[in-house]
């Protein structure tokens, strides 16, 4: 089943300075407030001379234990379970409980008591409550001589071993995470929940003011926030921790932090790993983004309720673009090229007195396995990547058949996504009332048909198999048509029946889906046995050089599981000018004049009718120098105490790399000040009940 990620990352196409330190050189380690860090292996030496602050172990727990992931970030900000995340991560849950009535991306939504509360058809949080290295066990399970293939799976049948024991040990969600290319392992054991319930969002115009224009720019004026309540039991949930929130705000030079869950950085990877990603990868993907951009734009025209159905997932699809754009842009730079490379060469001088030999090193072993995955990327990604096919009802196929195949099998023999620990997952998003719109679902399989065909050719064998005689739009008329799927009951029904029942169904979708999957798990197959398997054990070795070259005091890359990043607040230099560290919401109305009239820069009704309620010298945004990417969207700005200062939500285009290389020169992570959430709860929302519970006045 899918995984919706929504990555935040950088947009503008503009040279970024070269300034590459720490892991982004792969080669030194991290110097001044670089860094996504464990919270188990926080920097400690870095931040007692740099800041003068050291973090005590009550502390750290406190804020591991405050922090919510869902497949983004958030944070327990009271302690009845209200959640603080961004709007933009929200917005899923505000599209599936939206109609064409009542529209909560527009107009927003307040619930005024708790039984007026929203409960999510799909959506679930979790908190890390327990971290263990397991890197000894793993590393016995796997015998030394195994070929990389052999040893890939060794170690993939001893995480789901340890998964499978820490849950039953726990009754947690486990999950082994792999750090550092390979080197350690860290068991993570999470509370999970999944009665959440949406408590306020504010109107899409004034969370995402300035719309595309003013996307990853700044200054900014973005009200980019939303509150959910998680439940157990019926009621909300007694947080055991959740954060306070600060009386008096942050100022210019205050030394702040971030707790979130990033999604993924690149900043180890080797220059030829690097240049798959600027010849190969990227190109693909972006291909694919704009031709899904402009066929949602295309739908989206069709009528108002086409525009509210598709409009999460258009601007979803903008971003991505821009991200990988702004990727694709660094990676261009010949500058930062050439400093990765000068910064690999010097590592690669510990190899040799490692026992290395030419023959087995490990950067020729990655761009090895890089050349035999150009041969099959395209395709690859084609049916198991992120951007083709993006059917919500396939998706549901795809893991009915999945299940039937896979639930017969030991829990430790699966796909890991279908594992014993992985199925209560599952299950949520197999089973979610969420409404599905088949005017947009066959738009959505005509459109990745159509891809295919495009990329593949329309003779090809697995295009003729898929399109089975028909045009693109036809076949995915005849798809959607065909399909019970839209009724969770049946769903259920098939599920529960298993192969069985799925042999016996006449489903249109179910056989697409079969077929689909049969090749899907060729090429999944293929890429584990020829190039994952190759990359992760020349990462390890790499990884156990750095160790042995610089010592423990690194940070790993970023895995979506949770990390603590850090820096000052402070504006920057740009083209000659001072860009400040703080808006106001002074500044709001003088944007909203300057471009009366154009797309994004609307304000809602109530933000025009009630300015003079306001106190316009409120600070509304601010940036910081912390390092974050993507999936740290919802991430809380904490101060030294780890009281709540601001909510990350974006972050300047002078942080376009910080997904391979870090600078911290004009780079910024931009938040919504905490000063703003409150200021506009209680004048523009009347929200007074939702301000004293967490301000606690």
């Amino acid at each position: 089943m899918r995984r919706l990620v929504r990555p935040f990352v950088l947009l503008k196409l503009v040279r970024p300075p070269v300034l590459l330190f720490a892991l982004a050189c792969t080669a030194v380690p991290a110097p001044a407030d670089e860094g996504m860090w464990l919270v188990s292996h926080p920097p400690r030496e870095i931040l007692a001379q740099r800041h003068g602050f050291e973090p005590t172990a009550a502390w750290l727990e406190h804020m591991q234990k405050s922090a919510v992931r869902m497949d983004a970030s958030g944070s327990l900000v009271s302690r009845d379970g209200l959640v603080m995340t961004n709007h933009h991560v929200g917005s899923t849950q505000l599209e599936r409980l939206s109609t064409a009535e009542r529209d909560l991306l527009r107009d927003g939504f307040l619930a005024r008591t708790r039984d007026a509360e929203l409960r999510c058809p799909d959506m679930a949080m979790q908190v890390l409550w327990r971290i263990e290295d397991v890197t000894e066990r793993v590393s016995a399970a796997v015998a030394a001589g195994l070929s990389p293939a052999d040893a890939f799976e060794a170690r993939r049948r001893v995480l789901a071993e340890i998964e499978q024991e820490a849950r039953q040990r726990t009754g947690l969600d486990c999950e082994v995470v792999t750090l550092y290319g390979g080197a350690r392992q860290h068991l993570y054991g999470y509370r999970r929940y999944t009665d959440v319930r949406l408590v306020m969002a504010p109107e899409m115009d004034i969370a995402f003011f300035g719309g595309d224009t003013d996307n990853f720019e700044y200054p900014r004026y973005d009200l980019d926030v939303c509150f959910f309540r998680i439940y157990e039991n019926g009621e909300p949930l007694k947080a055991e921790h959740y954060l306070r929130w600060s009386a008096g705000g942050a100022a210019d030079g205050d030394l702040v932090f971030v707790f979130g869950h990033p999604y993924r950085t690149q900043r180890l990877h080797t220059v030829a790993h690097l240049r798959f990603l600027r010849d190969v990868e990227l190109p693909e993907k972006l291909r694919s983004l704009w031709r899904r951009e402009v066929k949602l734009a295309e739908f989206r025209q069709r009528g108002p309720e086409q525009a509210r159905v598709a409009g999460d997932e258009f601007f979803g699809v903008q971003n991505s673009r821009k991200a990988l754009t702004g990727i694709l842009q660094g990676l261009h730079d010949p500058e930062l090229i050439a400093e990765k490379q000068r910064a690999e060469t010097l590592l690669r001088e510990v190899v040799p007195a490692r026992g290395g030999n030419a023959e087995n090193d490990p950067w020729d072993r990655i761009e090895r396995a890089l050349l035999r995955y150009r041969e099959f990327f395209g395709r690859q990604d084609l049916l198991n990547g992120r951007y083709a096919l993006r059917s919500e009802l396939l998706e549901i196929a795809l893991g009915l058949v999945r299940l039937a195949d896979e639930l017969p099998k030991p829990s430790a023999e699966r796909l890991p996504e279908y594992r014993d620990a992985e199925l209560e997952s599952v299950y949520l998003q197999l089973y979610s009332p969420a409404p599905i719109n088949l005017d947009l679902e066959a738009h959505r399989i005509a459109s990745g048909l159509s891809l295919m065909a495009e990329r593949l050719g329309a003779d090809d064998a697995l295009v003729a198999e898929l399109l089975d005689g028909r045009s693109p739009t036809a076949r995915a008329a005849q798809l959607v048509r065909g399909t019970t799927l839209v009724d969770v009951a049946a769903r259920r029904q098939l599920a529960e029946g298993g192969a069985a029942a799925l042999a016996a169904s006449t489903d249109e979708l179910l056989a697409f889906a079969r077929r689909y999957d049969r090749r899907s798990r060729e090429l999944r197959e293929r890429y584990e046995r020829e190039v994952e398997s190759e990359l992760a054990s020349a990462y390890q070795a790499i990884a156990a050089a750095r160790f042995e070259r610089f010592g423990e005091e690194q940070y790993p890359d970023a895995t979506s599981t949770l990390r603590m990043s850090f820096g000052l607040i402070g504006g920057y230099e740009e083209n000659g000018r001072s860009v400040p560290a703080f808006t106001d919401l002074a500044g709001l109305y003088r944007r909203h004049a300057e471009r009366a009239g154009q797309p994004g820069f609307a304000l809602p009704p109530r933000w025009l009718e009630r300015r003079e309620r306001l106190r316009l010298e409120t600070p509304f945004n601010f940036v910081c120098s912390a390092d974050i990417i993507g999936g740290n969207s919802g991430s809380p700005v904490v101060n030294r105490s780890g009281e709540v200062v601001g909510l990350v939500f974006d972050g300047n285009i002078h942080g376009l790399v910080w997904d391979i290389a870090f600078t911290e020169t004009r780079a910024r992570a931009v938040a919504v000040d905490s000063r703003a959430i409150i200021e506009a709860l209680r004048e523009m929302y009347d929200a007074r009940e939702l301000v004293a519970e967490l301000t606690g006045r």
